[in-house]
């Protein structure tokens, strides 16, 4: 990944509203949440909600699509594996000591098999 890719994407986050979108965003799954349950969870303004996802979109954390009336905002995990990528390539001297970064979210209509 580029690094001017990952500045973008960590200027995104530093922003309290936009951090914890994100996190938010991140658990919902690729399902992702309609604005209105984003910005009440949130405790934004509508208005402000649009302008704090329009820079993680701009930074490519985020992804929008139209269901019906509403507007669900999802995280990028390809993007966001990415980014986590770049920052730990070069963890212990090069030398594989963890798992790859790799998220893979199930849906929510999944169950999990124990």
């Amino acid at each position: 990944m580029d690094s001017a890719l990952v500045v973008r994407a960590l200027a995104a986050l530093a922003q309290e509203h936009r951090l914890a979108a994100f996190r938010l965003l991140v658990q919902a799954g690729p399902e992702g949440i309609a604005a209105g349950a984003l910005a009440e969870a949130l405790d934004i303004a509508p208005s402000s909600l649009s302008f704090h996802i329009a820079q993680l979109a701009n930074a490519g954390l985020v992804g929008q699509r139209r269901q019906g009336r509403s507007i669900l905002y999802s995280a990028d995990y390809g993007a966001m594996a990415a980014v986590m990528g770049f920052l730990t390539e070069n963890c212990c001297g090069g030398a594989a000591c963890v798992p790859a970064i790799d998220c893979h979210p199930s849906s929510s209509t999944e169950k999990d098999v124990a």
